[in-house]
């Protein structure tokens, strides 16, 4: 995985957003990790507080929570409930936090959940940016102490989730050690009930980021590993799957590579509607012998691999950092499975059987993509390198590039009518069905990848500072 270097970008409600963190050490693995299959480890599970669960707010019935990563488990960002967009934009308000702001901000039981890279997660008031919790996890990472990276200090990088089965939210940071923590919190009042550390056996932290957005189903909390920007050091990219009680075995797959494969697009692990994952895999270091690596991969509820695809070209990707692992798969009504990588080119897959090497439904020429895409059914907004580009996958499989907007191109989401996409230190408001930009407007310095948080009118932005409230 080799990412751009860190510039400059995002959420709100609390009943119903890259990073890692770990006060406690890495726990022994009595198994084994299997490379390429899923493994099973039993970590010590510390509780920080012990109380009873309480149930977050209950939030107006009228509007709509974003509790994960682009609004649901299969990451459309299509926010439905979202007023229609009238064509002006002004500022609401600004709230300055102890870091910046690469996660997705999210809404949940009415309170903007924001978290930073200074290991603190924040509870906000809607209406006025006002803080009204704020948790401190843990020390920061500082960059002079990792082989390499582009994020100073490196704290909470990905996107949070809340989990309504539990009424918990979850946040993994990376802390002084280095380690990783995943932190169970109350979203009422930002109470941690539990901490544990999700560092793989011989795997180590400092050589891995987590920036790839946490997902909740089948009572799990899933978790994707990559490694620093500049791949310096030894490591393999991972998926690693926590009980959303804090209680039993973590489970995880990891692929099956020397070194490399990274678990790492913004948009992190989708999930369909039977439970299984998707995921996109970045380059490996073989160009000799398939590895799982530059692919799509389907797991199990549990972990196991069902299926996997990669290019005809993965040795090629490998050998010039061209893969499939810097945009998040996108499922596709009828079956399909989109997904595009930085050489440009988009695939079709099936769901449930990606095919292999080469196997694909269809293919087109798209653009490098990075980051988590936007859809309202089988019409995709994929965020390029510096441009939004619109596709459309046809019933039949097929796979019909659209425009091309050349202002916009962080990950998009939908509401209101139009596309809302950052770039540049600007909030952009496109058309939907021909890409022209219907309004923007500057919002500060953005981290990479920033992607925008739709609630009750507001359109929220992380940036390097904290987070930027618009009034739609």
């Amino acid at each position: 995985m080799k990412t751009r270097a860190a510039g400059s970008v995002l959420s709100m409600s609390l009943a119903l957003i890259v990073a890692a963190c770990g006060s406690t050490p890495a726990t022994s693995n009595p198994t084994g990790t299997t490379t390429g299959t899923a493994s099973m480890a039993t970590p010590i599970a510390t509780p920080v507080t012990s109380q009873s669960p309480s149930p977050a707010p209950t939030a107006d019935p009228a509007t709509a929570d974003w509790p994960v990563y682009h609004l649901d488990s299969q990451r459309t960002g299509n926010a439905t409930a979202f007023p229609a967009f009238t064509g002006s934009l002004t500022k609401g308000w600004t709230a300055g936090l102890d870091g910046a702001v690469y996660a997705e901000p999210l809404v949940v039981g009415g309170q903007v959940i924001a978290a930073t890279e200074g290991d603190s997660v924040y509870a906000l008031d809607p209406s006025s940016g006002k803080t009204l919790w704020h948790q401190k996890l843990g020390t920061p990472v500082a960059r002079s102490t990792l082989p390499c990276g582009n994020i100073d200090p490196l704290g909470i990088t990905s996107t949070p989730a809340y989990d309504a089965t539990t009424a918990t939210l979850f946040a993994v940071a990376e802390v002084k050690g280095p380690a990783h923590t995943l932190f169970a919190l109350d979203p009422a009042t930002g109470t941690v009930r539990w901490s544990r550390n999700v560092d793989l056996p011989g795997h180590p932290a400092r050589n891995q980021q987590q920036r790839a957005a946490l997902a909740v189903g089948n009572g799990y909390v899933y978790i994707g590993f990559g490694g620093l920007a500049g791949d310096c050091a030894q490591y393999s990219g991972e998926v690693v799957g926590v009980p959303v009680s804090g209680q039993g075995d973590t489970i995880s797959y990891t692929v099956p590579v020397a070194r490399e494969g990274a678990v790492w697009a913004t948009g992190g692990p989708v999930i369909d509607e039977s439970g299984n994952l998707y995921v996109s895999t970045g380059n490996g270091s073989s160009t000799s012998k398939y590895d799982g690596s530059d692919s799509v991969v389907e797991l199990s509820p549990k972990l196991q691999m069902i299926s996997r695809f990669a290019p005809s070209t993965w040795v090629s990707d490998n050998a010039r950092d061209l893969d499939l692992g810097s945009l998040s798969p996108v499922l596709v009504p009828g079956g399909y499975v989109f997904i595009a990588g930085k050489r440009g080119t988009g695939y079709v897959l099936r769901q449930g059987a990606l095919g292999g090497i080469g196997k694909q439904v269809s293919s087109a020429t798209v653009c490098g993509a990075f980051g988590g895409s936007a859809q309202i059914g089988g019409t995709i907004f994929v965020p390029c390198t510096s441009q939004l580009r619109q596709v459309t996958v046809g019933t039949e499989g097929s796979l019909r590039p659209g425009w091309t907007n050349s202002s916009a191109g962080g990950p998009p989401v939908v509401g209101g009518g139009v596309v809302w996409s950052l770039a540049s230190g600007h909030l952009y408001a496109l058309n939907p069905n021909t890409g022209a930009v219907r309004a923007s407007m500057a919002v500060g310095s953005l981290p990479h990848f920033a992607s925008p948080t739709l609630w009750n009118g507001l359109v929220l932005v992380g940036t390097m500072s904290g987070v930027f409230a618009v009034k739609a």
